[in-house]
């Protein structure tokens, strides 16, 4: 007599024991993937598409991060003492000084092609897939080859952040606002870097071309989803664009004026002054303690250790600022920015006298005061930018916003890299950028928050 499928044979037993291991197995990860759908999708996230928007950036940070793992082996662990710092400075120079000169440009070349949103993103996240793999066959020597390379991927990655900086408002649901929107998106991306490091680590081992091809596979998933975000994204109705200079705001007699980051009010320009300040330092720290680290380790621990130290103080201070300016919904953000350029300061002015005494401290401190003010900064600015910029220019407004603070990074970063390797010097550059940012800033902001804020002007 045949016996049936999954019979009570020995062979039967077998089938039905893998079935059930298979699924012990699986649940854990069907659970989480359950209620981190749940969490993307509330409040209207899944039906508006931001929900898919929070899921491509987390690919997008994976991915990066998987990137940065294959360069950090090779830039900065796997040359000598004598020769780590020039050629740290050449990748460095060669990644950093062509995006300088492309960051001015990225916002007014999107306002020429709104209706090219999507097909933007995807093309970054695909030429980061291409790059990552001509990158894998040249990262286990290091040759000249992988700086070019490394440039696409900086540039690649840096557009997609501005693309998507834009892309935020037209996925918003009536009831999320806009720092709450952001808030969830950042958040998405730091929980899939910090799933991506470790990965990243353990494909090392295997090779050092191995998170490199895990990249690939990282940035195709982000192509696909790119192009299945909503028509939407890439629609321009009621949109006009947006410039960072403009003629007098308020034109006598009440004629409308020409839309601009001027013609809202002194807020929005304070508040993307402070945040330049502040991008500014965190470039500054990120080069400055790579290049300081690698020589001067921190206490007993090695350069990777006092690295990985450092990064994990920033990534906490960036995502406790995120999850704090959620919870403050946004009140006040005029004093909030004011408040973290003070904390920024003070931290970096503190820093600058006790170096010396406990520098393990210290630069974990600094490390993690950037981070956590950097983050309640941006999204105080994405408040002020929804409350007092014009719907019809607000997207174009995220664009040249983001833009300009890429640059400031860039401009902090190139400061870091120039700097003698001195840890109180380093303090001392770190809080005259504070400074800068406090001088250009504070009072304004502060005065802003007295009126409460400032009412858009009509827009022509």
């Amino acid at each position: 007599m045949p016996v049936p499928a999954g019979g009570g044979g020995a062979e039967g037993r077998a089938r039905r024991a893998g079935r059930a291991a298979g699924r012990a197995l699986r649940r854990p990860f069907t659970g989480v993937a359950r209620r981190l759908r749940r969490v993307t999708h509330a409040h209207g996230a899944g039906e508006s598409g931001l929900a898919k928007l929070i899921e491509l950036h987390a690919v997008n940070s994976a991915g990066d991060m998987m990137i940065t793992v294959a360069l950090a082996s090779t830039v900065f662990f796997s040359v000598p003492t004598n020769e780590a710092r020039g050629r740290v400075a050449l990748y460095l120079a060669v990644t950093m000084a062509p995006f300088a000169l492309l960051a001015p440009v990225v916002g007014p070349l999107l306002d020429r092609v709104p209706h090219g949103r999507r097909a933007a993103m995807a093309g970054a996240m695909l030429a980061r897939a291409l790059l990552a793999l001509t990158m894998s066959g040249a990262v286990a020597g290091g040759g000249l080859q992988l700086y070019p390379a490394a440039l696409g991927v900086l540039v690649a990655s840096k557009a997609y952040g501005v693309v998507r900086s834009a892309v935020v408002p037209r996925l918003l649901p009536p009831r999320i606002s806009l720092v709450k929107a952001n808030s969830r998106v950042t958040l998405a991306g730091l929980v899939a870097t910090g799933l991506a490091a470790p990965a990243g680590a353990g494909l090392h081992l295997l090779g050092p071309a191995w998170p490199l091809y895990g990249a690939f596979v990282v940035f195709v998933a982000g192509t696909c989803l790119s192009l299945s975000l909503p028509h939407k994204v890439d629609s321009a109705r009621g949109e006009a664009r947006a410039r960072l200079a403009s003629g007098e705001a308020g034109a006598a007699g009440g004629r409308p004026v020409k839309a601009g980051l001027r013609t809202v009010g002194p807020s929005v320009l304070h508040g993307l002054q402070a945040n330049a300040a502040l991008r500014a330092l965190s470039g500054f720290l990120t080069f400055f303690l790579a290049f300081l680290l690698r020589a001067q380790p921190l206490g007993g621990l090695g350069a990777a250790a006092s690295l990985g130290l450092v990064a994990v103080a920033a990534g906490a201070g960036n995502a406790l600022g995120t999850a704090v300016g959620a919870w403050l919904k946004a009140r006040g953000p005029e004093p909030i920015v004011a408040a973290v350029l003070g904390l920024a300061l003070g931290v970096t002015v503190l820093a600058a006298v006790f170096y010396g005494v406990m520098a393990v401290v210290v630069v974990t401190a600094v490390a993690a005061t950037a981070g956590l003010c950097q983050a309640l900064a941006k999204l105080s600015l994405d408040a002020m930018i929804q409350r007092d910029v014009p719907e019809g220019v607000r997207t174009s407004a995220f664009a040249r916003s983001e833009t300009a603070l890429q640059l400031a990074w860039v401009v902090g970063g190139a400061i870091g890299i120039s700097l003698p390797l001195i840890g109180v010097g380093g303090m001392v550059g770190a809080a005259g950028l504070g400074a800068v940012g406090a001088a250009l800033a504070g009072r304004g902001l502060l005065g802003a928050g007295r009126r409460g804020g400032s009412a858009a002007p009509r827009v022509a």
